[in-house]
C-alpha cells in the first residue's frame, strides 16, 4: 500500500474539519493565546504546523475533561503538573459517576413502577421534581398560553408521561443546565458559538418533550426567566446568574 506524503502545515479550514471546532472558535483561541498559529500565508490566512495540531489535541482532551480554557491554558504555558490536573479531574469524574449509578437506579425502579401501570403520585412528584412542583405554575401558564397552539401540545403530552418519563426529562434537562453551567463558569461569552449551540440543544431539548418551541417562543421564554422571580430562583440553584447567562445566549442567538 501506498500512502501519500503528509501534510506538515495545515489552514484554519483543514483545522476546523479535523478537529469538529468551528473557525469562529479557532479564531477565538488565537485572540486569547491558547492555540496561535505558527505561521502566515502570504495573504495572511493562519498557518497550523504539526506541534500547533499537537497543542490543539491536548487542549481537546483537557476540554473533554471539563476545564476551563484560562486552566487549560495555564496548564499549558505555565508548567502546571499535567498527572496533579489528571487525578484532580479523575476524581471529579468518580463523583459523577456515582451520582449517575444513582439516577440510573432510580430510573430503574420507575421502569418497574411503569410496567406495573403505576402512575406518579404526590410522593413520586416529590422525588423527581424535589420541592419545586411544575404544577405550581399550571394555572398562570394557562391564563398567559391557554389559547396557543404551543399550551395544547404540552398539555396533551405531559398528561400522558409517567413517573419514567419525568426521570427521563429531568436527567435531559439536567444535562442541558450543566452545559450552560460549564460554559459560563468557564467565562464564555453568550454569545460565544458554544454558547449559541447550547442554545439550539436547549430548544431542542423544549420541542421533544413539550411543544415545538419557535424562535419567538424561546426568546419570550429566556426573558422570563429574569423576569420571573421564581424562574429566576429554580434555574439559579445550580449557581448564582445562570438564569441571567441562559437569558443572554438565548437573546443572543437570535439577535441577529
Amino acid at each position: 500500500m501506498v500512502y501519500g506524503r503528509t501534510m506538515t502545515k495545515r489552514t484554519i479550514g483543514n483545522v476546523a474539519r479535523m478537529s469538529g471546532l468551528t473557525i469562529r472558535t479557532l479564531h477565538h483561541y488565537d485572540d486569547i493565546g491558547l492555540l496561535v498559529p505558527s505561521d502566515r500565508a502570504t495573504n495572511g490566512y493562519r498557518i497550523y504546523s504539526e506541534s500547533d495540531l499537537e497543542r490543539l489535541r491536548t487542549i481537546l482532551v483537557y476540554r473533554e475533561l471539563g476545564l476551563g480554557l484560562p486552566e487549560i491554558a495555564s496548564i499549558l504555558d505555565e508548567d502546571a503538573d499535567p498527572a496533579e490536573t489528571l487525578l484532580r479531574e479523575r476524581a471529579k469524574l468518580t463523583d459523577r459517576i456515582e451520582r449517575l449509578r444513582g439516577i440510573t437506579d432510580m430510573i430503574d425502579k420507575a421502569i418497574a413502577d411503569q410496567r406495573k401501570g403505576r402512575k406518579m403520585s404526590a410522593e413520586d412528584a416529590l422525588s423527581v421534581f424535589g420541592d419545586f412542583d411544575p404544577a405550581e405554575y399550571q394555572e398562570e401558564a394557562q391564563e398567559r398560553w391557554g389559547d396557543t397552539d404551543a399550551y395544547a401540545q404540552s398539555t396533551l403530552r405531559t398528561a400522558a408521561y409517567t413517573k419514567t418519563d419525568w426521570e427521563t426529562i429531568k436527567a435531559d434537562a439536567s444535562q442541558v443546565n450543566d452545559l450552560f453551567l460549564s460554559l459560563m463558569t468557564e467565562g464564555v461569552p453568550p454569545s460565544d458559538p458554544r454558547a449559541l449551540e447550547a442554545v439550539d440543544t436547549h430548544r431542542t431539548h423544549i420541542s421533544r418533550w413539550f411543544y415545538e418551541c419557535t424562535p419567538e417562543i424561546h426568546v419570550g421564554l429566556g426573558q422570563m426567566y429574569i423576569a420571573d422571580p421564581r424562574f429566576t430562583a429554580n434555574i439559579d440553584r445550580e449557581a448564582d446568574g445562570l438564569a441571567a447567562y441562559m437569558s443572554a445566549a438565548i437573546g443572543a442567538r437570535y439577535s441577529s
